[in-house]
């Protein structure tokens, strides 16, 4: 090995001067060589494990010429539920494998992005901080001993959110997790964070400057946040700063849950995370949360199963573990929607009734409200110059460059003092945009939207006094600054408003469908509170992220679909203690067609920009737990259903014998993907008529269920039968649902209905989605 290194240093050093050389070291990447199910279950032995292991050696080594080669080369053995191996290779040595008949699928290693209080009673679990007769928590104590797994950037374990005190009971036996970390600051179990483990093989190869540590403590808080938003303690007078002052609390307060640290500087990279799924499979997890996904959709449906979520959230279904995952923040343009796989729940997000507004005074006297989370103020009784930022470009700056107030671009002579309009974008994050100011001597800031930010406006916890003021705000404000020789504003201090109406909207960054990937199945799912949501945070960093900033806070605000997914994952959490009999997509089909699709006016829910949104922004609606817990019919889902839909996909039986370790093979006759017994219906290419399947399952009392129905535009619609009669619990009736399209109504593009299924008491809904070609 000594002369092999000294080979290579040697090599390195002549490619300098021959442009020709190259080193194949330097064209390796990680791979994930995936080889289907082991055949043993959860209660494998270590000798088992152990000759997984072997075999993988010996399957790369047959190709690398020997199984020292092979061991060097290999990141991770994945030998307790998913069986394969992540492997630094070249590129021709991972097209060689690929071509093994042991081989489902090679996956080249890929960075994946972090998709980065007051909801549960907006959601009417509590009001006015008093827990409901009827709440999901009385019924499902809480997620007693329910088991919530989040794949992250780890946890901060000091956090109040995860303190054992008043946890009852000793972990569940079946938990086989533990917190292994041996760094100095690692994290420690206790009986309510009970499992925490690091994965950085893979980030390690590719991005070592990312990696902070080899622990699970948490240096970004992102992942502390989803952690305790899904599954942390009741915390009285929790804050940031001051606002949203109250009791933080987690969807399922009485869950355990446990950290696995896959994303590193803000990137999961793709081997780690398949490392992260495979032991919260085998460690015991009940629930899966993953707040992260790809940048983009998949580009078809030929590379699905390349993609460590997909893959990784197919074998915990196939375990019965429930997987929730984010959209992903990619709006508010279309098939925007990552992580659309059938076996996942995936979450839009939403608003809720609490905004922290502050007021803008203009020298004309006219009045513009803006959002801030700002913790200093100025005088109350003094109206401050205003400037432009690209009027108070240093000399050396492009002004338009100076516009978005990256670091180091405002003169100081030009703006101190002042308040400066910095323009939202150019990849600065809106914090540093006030440090900026603040840097230069400003007064305060203004953050004034580009037309196509539109309305959506967004608190941050800024440091100095400062707002964000939509675009027409903007117009406004440009308007009287152009027309007046020394503008003067004076920015109010910001407070907490909740019963705001109109509320829960659509946020705009939510990524949206259709599915490019997947267009049969709807996506996302559902929509549940994600902007400006109050949950734990690290102390490692500022609660803004940027580096700049040396204020620390145990609870921070943050907005994403990040934000949204643990809400959803708390509550399957609760569904899971309520009603262990159900499947996970039982559990799914409970949220979806008891969501709701109205705000707290009675209208229909809007998207960020006041129209009226979509089943492509919201899925089936916004999140009600406490109608889920019992929504009276369920459309289930099993292990086959979903190995049969990948069948429709064009996946072979030899690939899917692999996968399901030897259990499943492809029927001689194979429905249609529109037939999958998904909670929603897609025709994405009605041609004249089409007839879609479903079947529902009892989970209530026996009764008759009578559907209704409204079409969508241009399409007629009939159901047959019109009416089911279930007699007892876990009886399974079929319907079908015959689409037509109208001829003089076609070029809408896709259009929205929906069905109900009613006993008088329960409403089961579904949306209807259509696309006629002809």
């Amino acid at each position: 090995m000594a002369s092999r290194r000294l080979f290579l240093a040697v090599a390195a050093l002549l490619c300098v001067a021959a442009a020709e050389c190259h080193l194949a070291q330097a064209f390796k990447k990680s791979y994930i060589v995936y080889l289907g199910s082991h055949a043993y279950g959860r209660d494998a032995s270590m000798e088992e494990h152990a000759r997984a292991t072997q075999s993988h050696h010996e399957l790369l080594g047959s190709v690398l010429g020997s199984k020292q080669m092979a061991k060097d080369a290999i990141l991770y053995s994945y030998t307790k539920n998913i069986n394969g191996f992540a492997a630094h290779l070249e590129e021709e040595v991972a097209a060689q494998i690929s071509r093994h008949p042991e081989v489902v699928t090679v996956l080249e290693s890929t960075m994946l992005k972090l998709h980065t209080t007051r909801s549960w009673d907006f959601m009417d679990m509590e009001r006015d901080g008093q827990i409901l007769p009827d709440s999901i928590w009385k019924h499902a104590k809480f997620g007693q001993d329910v088991i919530i797994a989040n794949l992250d950037s780890g946890v901060w374990p000091e956090s109040n959110s995860f303190i054992d005190d008043g946890v009852v009971g000793e972990v569940p036996k079946r938990w086989k997790g533990s917190c292994p970390d041996t760094a100095k600051y690692g994290v420690p179990c206790n009986k309510k964070l009970i499992g925490a483990k690091y994965f950085n093989k893979d980030m390690l190869v590719n991005n070592p400057g990312a990696v902070d540590g080899n622990w699970t403590r948490d240096t970004e808080g992102h992942g502390t946040h989803t952690l305790s938003t899904a599954g942390g303690r009741f915390v009285p007078s929790a804050s940031l700063f001051g606002y949203a002052n109250g009791t933080a609390k987690g969807g399922a307060p009485r869950a355990r849950v446990a950290a696995y640290k896959v994303c590193w500087s803000g990137e999961c990279a793709a081997a780690d995370v398949l490392a992260g799924f495979e032991a919260a499979i085998h460690d015991g997890a009940d629930v899966i949360s993953v707040s992260f996904g790809q940048d983009a959709p998949l580009a078809d449906a030929d590379s699905f199963l390349q993609e460590p979520v997909t893959l990784g959230s197919l074998h915990a279904a196939m375990r019965g573990i429930s997987v929730v995952c984010s959209a992903g923040n990619a709006g508010p343009l279309e098939d925007t929607v990552v992580n659309s796989a059938p076996w996942v729940t995936t979450v839009a997000a939403s608003t809720v009734d609490r905004d922290f507004p502050n007021v803008v005074t203009l020298g004309n006297n006219n009045h513009m409200t803006g959002m801030s989370l700002e913790t200093t103020t100025l005088h109350s009784s003094k109206l401050y110059p205003m400037i432009k930022a690209s009027d108070a470009a240093l000399a050396s700056c492009d002004p338009v460059i100076a516009s978005t107030c990256p670091l180091g671009t405002l003169d100081p002579a030009k703006v101190k003092d002042k308040i400066v309009v910095c323009v939202r974008g150019g990849d600065i994050p809106r914090v540093t945009k006030g440090i900026t100011v603040l840097n230069a001597g400003g007064a305060g800031m203004i953050l004034a939207n580009g037309e196509m930010d539109g309305d959506d406006i967004i608190a941050d916890p800024h440091v100095l006094p400062a707002t964000m003021i939509t675009y027409k705000e903007a117009v406004s404000l440009y308007k009287y600054m152009d027309s007046s020789k020394s503008p003067v504003a004076n920015i109010s201090p910001s407070k907490t408003e909740v019963g705001v109406k109109n509320s829960p909207s659509v946020a705009a960054f939510s990524s949206r469908g259709p599915s490019g990937t997947l267009p049969y199945v709807l996506k996302p799912d559902i929509a549940a509170p994600g902007v400006d949501i109050l949950a734990a945070f690290t102390e490692y960093v500022s609660p803004t992220e940027v580096p700049d900033d040396e204020r620390r806070s145990e609870y921070a605000i943050m907005s994403g679909t990040s934000m949204a997914c643990p809400h959803v994952s708390g509550v399957i959490g609760l569904l899971r203690a309520a009603r262990t009999e159900w499947s996970p997509a039982a559990m799914r089909s409970a949220i979806m067609t008891t969501a709701r699709t109205q705000d707290n006016t009675g209208a229909p829910m809007r998207d960020h920009d006041g129209a009226e949104a979509t089943a492509f922004a919201f899925g089936a609606g916004n999140v009600h737990p406490n109608r889920a817990v019992d929504p009276g019919l369920v459309y289930d889902l099993s292990t086959d259903d979903y190995l049969t839909f990948l069948c429709a996909m064009g996946f072979t039986t030899s690939e899917l014998t692999k996968l399901s370790a030897g259990k499943f093979a492809c029927p001689a006759k194979v429905p249609p993907m529109e037939d999958l017994n998904y909670p929603s219906i897609v025709v994405p290419a009605l041609r004249h008529s089409a007839t879609v399947t479903r079947r529902l399952k009892n989970v209530g009392r026996p009764g008759t269920y009578r559907s209704t129905w409204h079409a969508p535009y241009g399409i007629n619609m009939t159901v047959e039968p019109a009416a089911l009669e279930f007699k007892k619990a876990g009886e399974e009736k079929e319907f079908k649902v015959a689409l037509k399209s109208d001829k003089d109504k076609l070029g809408k593009g896709y259009v929205f209905g929906r069905l109900v299924w009613s006993d008088g008491t329960h409403h089961v809904r579904s949306p209807v989605v259509v696309n006629a070609l002809d």
